[in-house]
């Protein structure tokens, strides 16, 4: 029976996990290796009959362009109870190549630790791939998927504040991002947004849905100062994940609770919750302004890679095998802008937890200072007495002032 090397995707869908696959199967293919593909994760991979798919190369060279993934895709987490050593024996594995974020690279050092107590030799190496870029690689390196995102996200950030300009009217955006803002900021930055909100941001003070609608409210009113009754303001969807409990139960949206009590954020729209709130606060105010809500997330997983990613995805995938071939076991492989490829433990990023650390937006890095000084709209002590028009205490809606810089 031929060596063989498996493959699995775990977690969401990025742009590029094709390319991935593509390249890994060709790469061991041209070296005589057999290679799986198997679906639905590691809930297949432990299946009693594991829906697999045979990677020749053709299947390989089909997939490399395409978004989604070939391999279907599963959040499932095994307990250790749940491990087996029968797929390994029966198909002669001698390399586990897995696709996702830290949960699926974590699952698998588990499995590769359980294969060595049970006598089995087999590496384990992981690409790591999340849209949010919120992965701490050397050189600053982005996750694959995410510069695809970002590109889509742009695009229809344009639409979007066409549609803004032409009715006259503003739009809230919430764009994915887990706990990290780089995918609000870079889709905002790039369309010249007038606010962008990102959980980084709220570095000297806490984050609360008052302080996120008073930003869109100061970039409202710097607008219609400058003679401007419509714009686009853009939140992460982050900001959550550095919410008390209690600051979102008293939002006053109504939410679902799971059978812990804990609001199920998953089931709402984010742009949803903060369009409404700020209708509210518009009111309050007395300010005749329409906003709307865009949801940025779904519609960017499974778009097309752009160059960058088919050309990264494919030095990853390159990578796999060189790592294979230096005997490397419970890495994720990284490439640099020049090729050079090497492997990141887990150990080294991982907290005393096990949890890998996001990497966040350096808010006190040059672009981001570049951006937010020059890049948006907001109300500063300058505008106090034009912005007067609008609102009874403008100083409460200055920008610096909100977030205490």
């Amino acid at each position: 029976m031929k060596d063989t090397i498996a493959i699995l995707c775990g977690g969401g869908p990025a742009p590029g996990i094709n390319s991935v696959i593509s390249s890994v199967a060709m790469a061991f293919i041209d070296s005589g290796y057999r290679v799986l593909g198997i679906h639905e994760g590691y809930k297949g991979l432990f299946s009693p009959e594991p829906n697999l798919q045979e990677i020749d190369f053709k299947f390989a060279d089909d997939i490399h362009r395409r978004g989604g993934s070939a391999l279907k895709m599963s959040r499932f987490k095994p307990r250790d109870s749940e491990f087996s050593t029968k797929f390994f024996v029966d198909f002669n594995v001698k390399l586990l190549v897995t696709i996702g974020g830290d949960d699926t690279a974590s699952t698998a050092n588990r499995i590769g630790k359980f294969l060595r107590e049970n006598d089995i030799s087999i590496q384990n190496i992981h690409v790591p791939k999340t849209i949010d870029n919120d992965l701490p690689l050397p050189n600053n390196s982005p996750t694959f998927g995410y510069q695809s995102a970002k590109q889509e996200g742009v695009r229809i950030a344009q639409t979007v504040y066409e549609d803004a300009r032409t009715s006259g009217n503003w739009f809230v955006t919430a764009a994915m991002g887990r706990e990290a803002g780089h995918l609000a900021f870079g889709i905002g930055a790039a369309s010249h947004f007038p606010m962008i909100v990102i959980p980084e941001m709220f570095n000297k003070v806490e984050v609360t849905f008052d302080r996120i609608v008073k930003l869109i409210i100061s970039a409202i009113v710097k607008r219609k100062i400058l003679g401007i009754g419509y714009g686009v303001a853009i939140v992460s969807e982050g900001v959550f994940h550095f919410m008390s409990e209690d600051e979102i139960k008293n939002s006053g949206i109504n939410f679902t609770y799971d059978e812990h009590g804990h609001p199920e954020l998953g089931n709402v729209s984010k742009a949803h919750i903060f369009n409404i709130l700020l209708q509210n606060r518009l009111k309050e105010l007395g300010l005749k302004v329409k906003s709307r809500p865009v949801e940025l997330g779904y519609e960017l997983r499974c778009v097309q890679p752009v160059a960058f990613d088919l050309m990264y995805c494919a030095l990853l995938g390159y990578g796999v095998k060189k790592l294979f071939d230096e005997g490397r076991t419970s890495c994720m492989v990284t490439a640099s802008n020049t090729g050079k490829i090497a492997p990141l433990y887990l150990e080294d990023v991982s907290d005393a937890s096990g949890k890998i650390m996001p990497r966040l937006v350096n808010i006190d890095g040059e672009k981001p200072k570049l951006v937010f000084e020059h890049g948006l709209q907001f109300i500063e002590p300058g505008d106090y007495e034009e912005a007067k028009a609008f609102l009874d205490k403008p100083e409460e809606y200055d920008f610096r002032g909100i977030l205490g810089w």
